[in-house]
């Protein structure tokens, strides 16, 4: 069951500290359209019956005092239809969100288009859109909270466009209305298809909260948005090692299985470290991989964009396959958009080896995830924690400043395959990790790491927040040629 469907002012009420709620909506204006018979008096009622003058109210208050602009729907007015002056007020508000450089909540609880003004009604979904593609192009947070119900032309526009989506327990979302999907079929919707938990599990949205846990969930993704005190910056770890012993074979070899110890520590160990950590699910597109964790987090009081490989789940039935590639792929947007570092986390025992990966676009998924890594356009940390094999390592290594734990490697197959292909048996492992040079060390001394690192993740914390503060003071220009320009010989 959804949540008690709440009104949009209880919604505010809920959300906002207190006294700050602002509300920007103007008068409403006569309609611009043609109408059929009978409209006036349906307005009316709906005037009647929620108590306000459209389907959506708009305004600001603060969250955490961070100040934010909402727009907040009202499904007692006609079903929370989007007519022409609903849309109006939506855009308004929206561009207003713009002008301020304030942060936009969106909550939509609405049946889509409304009817009764046909077409040019419709086609509002495409203004709307327009306006909410011009907040996000000037970098500027949009958030969506899905309410019960969401569905048609709202949930095909500016309902599936935040950069965070929530929805309500229970709440029905779909493109289709299961009452006109019965109607034109003739047999009713499959059962728990369109829920918000359904939509969650496939990583079409990031989580399931009740309306009481919104606002506890925006404070913590704003004061992750909240840029670094620069005071606080730290030296840079460029050139800093950890006195680690040389490269040899029997310490390449036990790096290795070092790293395959079942209770070594991993990404989830790292967040567990991290504050206002908001972890987010999936490509947002329908395809999710537990292999690969994507979050917002902090460290040391720098927000970031975290894409880790979990080697836990890779190593107990999850190995990392094309989707997760897309799932890191939508947090390396998110950091260019939301003007937030980037910190990848490469944990792997390589990627999954398969017809459906085959299928599924793997080596293609892998060559965009470094186009995108190395072009983006946002400061980049790369932690290599454990294990580096292939090319799922690969597409997630280059970045501004690259850290390397004290037994963590690099390699372009386990030493177990590279020993196959040069000497026709992996009995020979331990020689070829030796001399591949794929150890810590080794990596620091061809200039592939900036610095080796204690591999305790609350000792990891405060060399990762000034590594971050470390690449995001570089200039633009310095960081793109960096990334590629540390593998040249």
């Amino acid at each position: 069951m959804a949540d008690h469907r709440r009104t949009a002012r209880e919604l505010i009420g809920l959300t906002l500290d207190a006294g700050t709620w602002t509300p920007w909506d103007p008068p409403r204006v006569p309609d611009r359209t043609p109408a059929p018979a009978g409209y006036a008096a349906e307005l009316a009622a709906a005037r009647a019956r929620s108590g306000g003058d459209e389907a959506v109210v708009t305004g600001e208050g603060s969250v955490s005092g961070h100040r934010v602009a909402l727009i907040v729907s009202e499904f007692a007015f006609l079903a929370g239809s989007i007519g022409v002056a609903t849309a109006d007020r939506i855009v308004a508000a929206v561009e207003r969100a713009t002008r301020e450089g304030l942060p936009l909540l969106a909550a939509p609880a609405s049946g889509g288009t409304r009817m009764q003004e046909g077409t040019y009604a419709f086609v509002q979904m495409a203004r709307i859109t327009a306006a909410v593609m011009a907040h996000k192009a000037a970098h500027l947070p949009y958030f969506v909270y899905l309410r019960h119900p969401t569905t048609g032309g709202v949930l095909a526009s500016w309902g599936s466009l935040g950069h965070v989506t929530a929805a309500e327990p229970g709440a029905l979302i779909g493109f289709l209305g299961p009452r006109v999907y019965e109607a034109l079929h003739g047999a009713p919707f499959p059962p728990d298809v369109q829920t918000a938990e359904n939509l969650a599990s496939r990583g079409l949205i990031d989580a399931v909260i009740p309306a009481k846990g919104l606002r506890p969930t925006l404070s913590r993704i704003l004061r992750t948005l909240t840029p670094a005190d620069p005071s606080r910056a730290a030296p840079d770890l460029l050139g800093v090692g950890s006195g680690a012993p040389e490269p040899g074979e029997r310490r390449a070899w036990d790096a290795v299985l070092a790293t395959r110890e079942p209770d070594r520590p991993g990404v989830r160990d790292l967040l567990w470290e991290a504050s206002d950590v908001t972890p987010l699910s999936g490509t947002s597109a329908g395809e999710n991989d537990p292999g690969l964790r994507l979050a917002l987090a902090r460290f040391g009081g720098v927000g970031c964009v975290v894409v880790g490989q979990d080697r836990l789940s890779q190593r107990t039935g999850h190995p990392l396959g094309p989707a997760g590639l897309r799932v890191a792929r939508r947090g390396m947007r998110l950091a260019a958009e939301l003007r937030l570092p980037l910190l990848t986390v490469v944990d792997t025992p390589g990627a999954v080896l398969s017809a459906d990966a085959e299928n599924g676009g793997l080596a293609g998924e892998i060559a965009r995830c470094l186009a995108d890594l190395i072009t983006l356009d946002a400061p980049t940390v790369c932690l290599l924690l454990g294990e580096g094999t292939g090319g799922a390592a690969l597409a997630l290594l280059p970045a501004d400043r690259v850290l390397v734990a004290e037994n963590a490697w690099l390699s372009p197959l386990p030493p177990e395959g590279a020993s196959v292909i040069v000497h026709r048996t992996p009995d020979r492992a331990p020689e070829l990790a030796q001399s591949q040079r794929i150890t810590a060390p080794d990596l620091l001394a061809q200039g592939i790491a900036d610095a080796i690192v204690p591999e305790t993740p609350a000792t990891l914390v405060p060399l990762v927040a000034q590594a971050l503060r470390a690449a995001s003071a570089l200039a633009p220009s310095v960081r793109i040629s960096g990334r590629s320009g540390r593998f040249t010989p």
